[in-house]
């Protein structure tokens, strides 16, 4: 056997296309823009002094963190009391719970910030409401401020908080708690010491990826915040659009990316989940803190008869208590449904109106506005440019994608744990870095401002997703199954074809569904890197920008619609692929 076709048997391989179009389109310019905000060759921080030097850009430096901290917070506070319901109510609500989630999840971020103008603008829904009902002489100043600026951002991020924390919490073994509440630990005693430390790895995962995504956000403070709201990301925007100065460009990237690359190290990013992990960070807190472990230890000590005789005497008592805590607990689940479900509920509704003006409720109903988005060539065009591109970059992301993670299901654990950050990196860091690396890779390749630059360039993210995807699905993949396909004289190809594929097949949609609906809505690298072309988001943010057509609302409200469509096809996806399985398991012959 010759040295080309060992190594074409080598599972690491199958990685190398995803990691060249990785590679070409963002690793290697990225350590260009790195180099470049070093002056190379002649090597100097005079990019960084100048950017420090300045006071406004401290200030927006600042004023970026504090607000991805407050919003990573506000996630935290709401998102997990409310994963923890989720996860303790029965099995056919745990999962309508669920899709409610991810409904939001999945639509269009453009589209909610769209929803959230219609709500707090001065004409909008809850000014208006107000003004009807004599509570006020003239509009709230609700709009174009910080408190809106959060009520946007927390409402895209919570769903990105709440679903790690559910997974998470989902895997804890539910008799843990049963058996510290037998021991006589109170109700929040037991959630203390034994829930809430297991479910630490979601909460890290959870507030890193939230705080990263905030970093790099540029449409929700624009939209939503006022002048004094702007972040860096929007900064750099600026600058790109403006004086194209590419060292203080990449200077202002790299300081961005240095702030997400504190976190990352100092917290460290687990997508698996481990549940040691938080066993690990508790041991290491008793250890720093040696002498308030031995006085809270002490203490407990002097409590235990109290503890047990109060344990004793309620062990038979119906729980009041219980009863009041299941109701606070429904209202409060109801009310975070409603902040993520109503904006979206709003926008459809008003979609409909008959006016000359967006009103909820409309006094009658028309479909002029959806007339208004069809009639309208740019529109129409828009719209086909961004179909044409997802189906591009859902076909490439899922054939490479899935190559990629079938190769790394195959190598060594710690090769496959370095890989596996290396693919990730798109998305854990601020989006507007990717865009500004990603805009000097299309540049060295000629294609900036071309519909195959833009593919490639939407391809780096949905890559990832679709390799997070196929990955999961693979760990759950039985390998005996094609062991023994391959016992019966298949080839390597073969059993993948006729074994694998078919059973790894909803992980593998699924992954090409995420693909195609990370392309559909990315705003802020098309806005970098696509030039003249105009794809359906971007058409929709220049005309929020420029005028309030109420023909965004039909555009908003059908893309508030296509992720309950992708959500019954991937159902369907999935029932079938259930109930064929028993079809195809071999019938015993006696």
């Amino acid at each position: 056997m010759g040295p080309l076709q060992k190594l074409g048997r080598l599972p690491i391989v199958l990685t190398m296309p995803a990691f060249a179009v990785l590679l070409v389109v963002f690793g290697v310019p990225i350590i260009q823009l790195f180099l470049t905000s070093l002056n190379a060759p002649a090597f100097s921080f005079a990019n960084y002094q100048a950017f420090f030097g300045e006071q406004s850009n401290v200030r927006v430096l600042f004023q970026t963190v504090e607000v991805s901290v407050v919003a990573t917070a506000i996630c935290l506070i709401i998102g997990y009391p409310t994963a923890y319901l989720i996860v303790a109510a029965s099995k056919r609500l745990r999962t309508a719970l669920i899709v409610f989630v991810l409904i939001p999840y999945l639509t269009s971020g453009l589209a909610r910030t769209y929803a959230w103008i219609v709500i707090l603008g001065d004409r909008g829904l809850i000014n208006s409401v107000l003004l009807d009902l004599g509570l006020i002489s003239r509009p709230l100043e609700l709009i174009y401020n910080r408190v809106a600026v959060y009520i946007g951002m927390v409402h895209i991020m919570l769903p990105m908080m709440m679903l790690p924390l559910i997974s998470v919490m989902q895997d804890i073994d539910k008799s843990l708690m049963a058996a510290a509440r037998s021991m006589g630990a109170r109700p929040l005693a037991a959630f203390w010491r034994v829930f809430l430390p297991l479910t630490l790895p979601g909460v890290r995962s959870g507030a890193l990826l939230v705080f990263v995504v905030c970093l790099g956000f540029y449409v929700t403070p624009q939209a939503l915040g006022g002048l004094r709201d702007a972040m860096l990301s929007t900064f750099i925007a600026a600058q790109v659009a403006t004086a194209f100065n590419l060292g203080s460009i990449a200077a202002s990237a790299f300081i961005l990316l240095g702030v997400a690359a504190v976190m990352l190290s100092t917290l460290g990013l687990d997508i698996s989940g481990k549940q040691g992990t938080a066993k690990t960070a508790s041991k290491s807190g008793s250890t720093r803190l040696p002498s308030v472990g031995r006085l809270t230890r002490h203490l407990n000590e002097l409590a235990t008869p109290y503890r047990s005789k109060r344990w004793t005497s309620k062990l038979y008592q119906a729980g009041d208590e219980s009863r009041c805590w299941d109701t606070v607990g429904t209202v409060f689940v109801v009310l975070v449904m409603f902040y993520l479900l109503f904006p979206s509920l709003v926008i459809i509704i008003m979609s409909f109106g008959a006016g000359t003006v967006l009103e909820f409720p409309p006094s009658s109903l028309s479909l002029q506005w959806y007339r208004s988005f069809f009639d309208n060539p740019w529109w129409i065009d828009a719209a086909w440019t961004s179909i044409q591109l997802g189906v591009a970059v859902a076909i490439l992301s899922t054939i490479v994608g899935t190559l990629a993670a079938y190769g790394l299901s195959r190598t060594f654990p710690r090769l496959r744990s370095f890989l596996t950050m290396l693919i990730l990196t798109p998305i854990t860091i601020p989006v507007i870095v990717v865009g500004i690396a990603t805009y000097l890779g299309l540049v060295n390749l000629g294609l900036l401002g071309s519909k195959i630059g833009l593919a490639l360039a939407h391809s780096i993210g949905s890559i990832t997703f679709v390799v997070v995807i196929v990955v999961t699905t693979l760990a759950n993949f039985d390998q005996r199954l094609e062991k023994a396909a391959k016992s019966m004289r298949a080839g390597p190809l073969q059993a993948f074809m006729r074994v694998r594929l078919p059973l790894i097949r909803p992980g593998v949609i699924a992954g090409a569904v995420f693909a195609f609906i990370h392309s559909f809505d990315e705003v802020v690298i098309s806005s970098l890197v696509g030039g003249a072309i105009r794809t359906l988001p971007l058409k929709m943010w220049d005309n929020m920008r420029n005028e309030m057509d109420p023909t965004i609302a039909a555009v908003a409200s059908l893309l508030s619609l296509l992720p309950m469509f992708w959500l019954i096809a991937l159902y369907l996806t999935s029932l079938r692929s259930k109930l064929g399985e028993p079809a195809c398991a071999p019938e015993p012959h006696y």
